[in-house]
């Protein structure tokens, strides 16, 4: 086991390294400088503290706790990313909770780290934030939580345990609350990562509302973030944490709001089609775990940025669950040959994803579309993105939804689903665009 936490580690570091290599960080504008705090407060196991208060403070400044990966550090997220030199231009203050244990890692696992002030490392990041509001005139209605992988599932922790102490959260690569539960002192729980564990969302709800039994105030704002490749936290926790935190907010699985804020990623929200919605969600298509973090988006959800949040709470009739509307495909199919398709199978043990982008190779524009394959035998599936999918097995076909419903000539469209298999993990190896038959590359 302590073999596995070392490759964990490993694993999570070169990620994470390979991530944090992608975000360009601007240089801190002010003299201000990251500050190791001591003695702050309860701390039961051994947690460092790092303080980043930019020189021009707000009135009524937000306070952002930014928890760092595996075998990372306080430093490590100070440097590795932009949430310190967007807090010079916002004026809010970040805490860089720092882990001491040999694995670095933070402890999501423990019965103690999984009740509120049970102990473990919460309730260290608690002491951090009451030792802040202590010193600084903080909005108690802007604590936020951000962190990737390791971190970003301490965000879920946090989130789950002091609902009244945090308005939102931001997960990069993370796992739902209570997911990576172990009662034997290990850190690593395999099932979760290889995103076996599936529950309804009523039982994901029921972790974090039992962690914190008799609450019944106001929930913190999530959004989460995944990239379908991820080969280290497997994709499927990104629809149990959509799952979670739905639930745990009262509202439908179905989204209120899809587009695609940029090439491969589908970013859909729930219970509200602002920027602050209650719950959103960033699927990243071809995106392993070393994923890009957008502290601006982050900043964006939470409201830090001087986005207003919401007043009132979110509708309490659930948004509809039909289906988006779909521009009907043409009555006349494409020329054979006018379409090529190629696709990529991601399996682990019993799932997997499969990305799929379709060409236009003819000379007219395909304004509607749906596209037709098999399915190896033993596959279903289960969850997709940028197309709607029936029926789950067998002869498929993926029809358009809302913003991608025309492909132009030369250009392509990108889709991808996941599915359960019983051990054939093939891709189709046909396809057909309205029903003309299309190459396969």
């Amino acid at each position: 086991m302590k073999k596995k936490i070392r490759l964990w580690g490993a694993a999570l570091l070169a990620a994470a390294v390979t991530a944090l290599a992608a975000v360009t960080v601007p240089a801190p504008a002010s003299a201000a400088a990251l500050t190791e705090v001591t003695s702050f407060g309860a701390n039961p196991s051994n947690l460092r503290m790092y303080l980043y208060v930019p020189d021009s403070v707000a009135p009524r400044p937000g306070l952002l706790v930014a928890v760092h990966y595996c075998t990372g550090s306080g430093p490590a997220m100070y440097s590795g990313t932009q949430f310190a030199a967007l807090a010079d231009r916002y004026g809010y203050i970040v805490i860089y909770p720092s882990v001491t244990r040999s694995s670095k890692c933070f402890d999501v696992s423990s019965p103690q780290a999984l009740r509120r002030d049970g102990g473990s490392d919460p309730v260290g990041i608690k002491s951090m934030i009451d030792h802040v509001r202590a010193r600084y005139p903080v909005d108690a209605d802007r604590i936020f939580a951000t962190g990737i992988s390791s971190g970003a599932m301490m965000t879920n922790v946090l989130l789950g345990l002091y609902p009244d102490v945090f308005a939102a959260g931001a997960a990069f690569a993370g796992v739902p609350f209570a997911c990576f539960a172990t009662t034997n002192g290990s850190e690593w729980n395999s099932e979760c990562a290889n995103g076996q564990l599936v529950r309804t969302p009523q039982q994901w709800g029921d972790l974090v509302r039992n962690a914190h039994p008799g609450y019944a105030g106001k929930r913190p704002r999530m959004q989460t973030w995944h990239g379908t490749n991820d080969e280290t936290l497997r994709y499927p926790n990104f629809g149990e944490q959509i799952k979670q935190w739905t639930n745990v907010h009262g509202l439908s699985q179905t989204p209120t709001y899809t587009d695609t804020p940029q090439a491969g990623y589908t970013r859909t929200r729930y219970g509200g089609s602002g920027p602050t919605a209650p719950v959103e969600a960033i699927s990243m298509s071809g995106v392993s775990h070393s994923l890009p973090v957008d502290a601006a988006q982050a900043l964006r959800f939470f409201g830090l940025d001087g986005t207003p949040t919401p007043t009132t709470p979110p509708p309490t009739t659930p948004p509809p669950t039909t289906p988006p509307t779909t521009t009907p495909p043409p009555t006349t199919p494409p020329p054979g040959g006018a379409c090529r398709v190629t696709s990529t199978v991601n399996a682990w043990n019993n799932g997997l994803t499969t990305e799929i982008t379709v060409t236009n190779t003819g000379g007219t524009t395909v304004s509607g579309w749906a596209l037709g394959f098999t399915l190896p035998g033993g596959q279903s599936i289960t969850s997709g993105w940028n197309a709607s999918y029936s029926p789950a097995s067998g002869a498929v076909t993926a029809r358009n939804v809302s913003y991608n419903g025309t492909i132009a000539p030369n250009a392509s469209v990108g889709i991808g689903f996941q599915a359960t298999h019983t051990g054939n993990t093939g891709r189709p190896t046909s396809f057909t665009l309205n029903g003309a038959p299309c190459s396969v590359a």
